[in-house]
């Protein structure tokens, strides 16, 4: 292990054991106070950042970006600290901190037996939400994460999902998608981060106004399953408490080849993540490049 990447886990290290004993309040003004001094340093990260709210606000001046960006790193710190801190929440609390509308396309689906995929995109904290179907619909759900380097903390990533209650399957290795199927067809919950697709090679789409690319699982999944895509939007506001809507379902297209359907389908649910996103640009942590014109052909995405 290089010495990068025993910082990168220490780091991330500390942040678990620390951060999750902290009162509430005193994390919540650690985070902003991280989001601030990331912000002023102009990063990397945080000009991507500002880059895409571009495209999702195009009349946005100078002046409305820069505001957007510094919302959208403490938006970013918010589910840092959250993360950090949801091992140590009580049940109650992971309750009470996620308020989702529209529910029963989620319940309604579960209970025909048919299976779920959710598919959400980068906004606000998505594991909140997942520790919010374990504990409060007492739902469990597999999921599948992307391997981190180093590999301890990709570990570490799977312990802590685990411990909420996820099933975490490696995102490379190829044996995913089978047995995501099969979760499905026992009717059960899968859910996927799905607004950035990792192998270079998803769906294209149209969104906010130009081409990127988005996994084609999601899609694949309910054509070859049967079961139900639900895409899910999640926001922040000035309460602790997340808010989030479950859309109405995606359905397979009654005609067309396989790859027409997957297309269709995959662009109906960015349509959907551009409405969440839309509306709170801030909560959307994308911190890399997304559509396809600012890719650098030779090393995919970033």
């Amino acid at each position: 292990m290089s010495t990068a990447d025993r910082l990168t886990d220490a780091l991330y290290g500390l942040g678990w054991g620390t951060v999750k004993n902290l009162p509430e309040p005193v994390a919540v003004r650690l985070g902003r106070t991280i989001a601030d001094l990331a912000w002023k340093r102009r990063g990397k990260g945080v000009q991507r950042l500002e880059a895409n709210y571009a495209r999702v606000v195009p009349d946005a001046g100078p002046e409305r970006l820069a505001e957007l960006s510094r919302a959208g790193m403490r938006s970013y710190l918010r589910y840092w600290m959250e993360s950090f801190r949801l091992p140590a929440w009580s049940p109650e609390r992971v309750r009470t901190g996620f308020e989702p509308k529209d529910l029963h396309h989620l319940t309604d689906g579960l209970a025909s037996g048919r299976g779920v995929i959710l598919a959400l995109p980068h906004l606000a904290n998505w594991d909140l939400a997942g520790a919010w179907v374990t504990t409060e619909l007492r739902t469990p759900f597999t999921t599948v994460a992307e391997r981190l380097k180093p590999e301890t903390l990709y570990d570490r990533f799977v312990a802590y999902r685990e411990g909420l209650g996820m099933e975490v399957l490696p995102h490379s290795g190829g044996s995913a998608f089978g047995t995501l199927a099969r979760r499905l067809r026992d009717g059960g919950l899968v859910c996927l981060v799905a607004d950035r697709d990792l192998s270079a090679s998803g769906i294209e789409v149209d969104f906010f106004g130009d081409r990127a690319r988005m996994p084609a699982g999601p899609a694949l999944l309910a054509q070859q399953t049967g079961a139900l895509l639900l895409p899910v939007t999640l926001r922040y506001d000035d309460s602790p408490v997340m808010k989030g809507r479950v859309h109405p379902p995606i359905e397979v297209p009654e005609t067309g080849t396989r790859a027409e359907k997957t297309s269709a389908m995959t662009q109906s649910l960015a349509d959907a993540f551009a409405t969440g996103i839309a509306e709170h640009p801030e909560d959307w942590h994308m911190l890399q490049r997304l559509w396809i014109a600012d890719l650098d052909p030779t090393k995919g995405p970033s």
